[in-house]
């Protein structure tokens, strides 16, 4: 008996599963299969992706679907679905075994252990490549950053552009609203071929709730949070990067809140390198923003202070591996980190503020060029 052969396997629509598109760097929005076996990638692919798949994947060899469905039937299938098809290019490659992601369909895992293949599950990372970014994903991620920051520009000027009128911000004769600033920002990320979903514009206690995206007035000597996080629609890497302005002038609490978070954020950036566990940065960002008095407990059913982790990873999703926060995780050259710490209170607004990094052996590269001020 020969030995058991294992290949991973994705089926999937690349256009939302990020691992697919990793693997092969091939967009689609319907599924089709990946499989990788003896470090040899290949994509089975209908017809009418065939071509385009040829000549725009990075695999190895692209297959016909179709090809594979007439073999299925010349061994007796009537109908052959796409897992009659996959079984008959996996015999020719003598696999017998398959390693899938979580999200893997239930019914196409069903499918293939009734004809004999064993199937588990890989936990995530399913590529643990795809932690560490290469050069050219860096380069992808600092493009995408530099839309942003274009973006944010553009709302940041209509703020200036703005007046106030007793407890209003008005712009170009009528009330600057969240939904205002948010179009700005959305269509000018539209411009640079980049697309944004959730764009929070919280203004006042909007922002006091850290995912609250922000609707309304924007309302004078009040914080407003700016957090922009645009995928590319051409490499489709993400960016992410928060600021905290105030139109007007801020109170002394939020001004000594402001103040906190920056210094807790450098400090934050200060010791991302390769070694450091991302545990230690959380800790010391928690540690300096209670040496400013700014204590995080529960107050009223409702949780104040500093109560979300310092950072995460980003690539092909917004959030991915690994964490700045409470969970164990050595950092490694390669990996790119966000350091966004933030403080919420009902009574005084929010601030957050943050910028993404490269951890490099002894330092870290920051790709965040925008500056950080408080008051507009």
């Amino acid at each position: 008996m020969s030995e058991p052969r294992e290949a991973i396997c994705l089926i999937a629509a690349s256009e939302a599963d990020s691992n697919l598109y990793y693997a092969c760097r091939f967009l689609a929005p319907d599924p089709f299969v990946f499989f990788e076996v003896a470090g040899r990638k290949i994509l089975l692919l209908s017809d009418l992706e065939l071509d385009r798949g040829r000549s725009q994947a990075r695999v190895d060899e692209v297959l016909s679907r179709s090809h594979y469905e007439d073999k299925a039937r010349q061994r007796g299938t009537a109908k052959p679905t796409v897992i009659d098809s996959l079984a008959v290019v996996l015999n020719e490659y003598e696999v017998t075994d398959l390693a899938v992601p979580g999200n893997f369909g239930l019914e196409y895992a069903d499918q293939l252990r009734e004809r004999g293949y064993r199937v588990r599950t890989k936990p995530e990372p399913f590529f643990e490549s795809r932690i560490r970014k290469t050069e050219e994903e860096i380069a992808h991620i600092e493009e995408t950053q530099r839309h942003t920051e274009a973006a944010l520009d553009a709302a940041l000027a209509v703020l200036r552009e703005a007046d106030i009128r007793g407890d209003a911000v008005y712009w170009r004769g009528k009330v600057l609203t969240s939904e205002d600033l948010k179009k700005v920002i959305n269509v000018t990320l539209m411009e640079h071929d980049c697309v944004a979903q959730h764009t929070i514009v919280a203004c006042g206690l909007d922002g006091v709730d850290p995912h609250n995206q922000g609707s309304g007035p924007i309302r004078p000597h009040q914080s407003i949070v700016l957090d922009i996080f645009p995928r590319s629609g051409r490499t489709r890497y993400y960016s992410d990067m928060t600021r905290t302005v105030v139109k007007g002038r801020a109170s002394d609490p939020l001004r000594r809140m402001y103040d906190a978070v920056l210094a807790a954020q450098l400090r934050g950036i200060e010791m991302v390198r390769a070694g450091v566990e991302g545990q230690e940065i959380h800790a010391e960002v928690a540690r300096i923003l209670e040496r400013h008095g700014f204590e995080t407990g529960l107050v009223g059913g409702r949780m104040q202070g500093f109560f979300h982790g310092t950072g995460h990873g980003l690539g092909l999703e917004v959030h991915e591996p690994p964490r700045v926060s409470k969970v164990a995780w050595v950092l490694h050259p390669g990996y790119v980190v966000t350091i966004e710490p933030g403080l919420y209170y009902p009574e005084w607004g929010a601030v957050r503020i943050e910028d993404l990094l490269v951890v490099e052996e002894h330092r870290c590269r920051n790709l965040t060029r925008f500056p950080k001020f408080l008051e507009l």
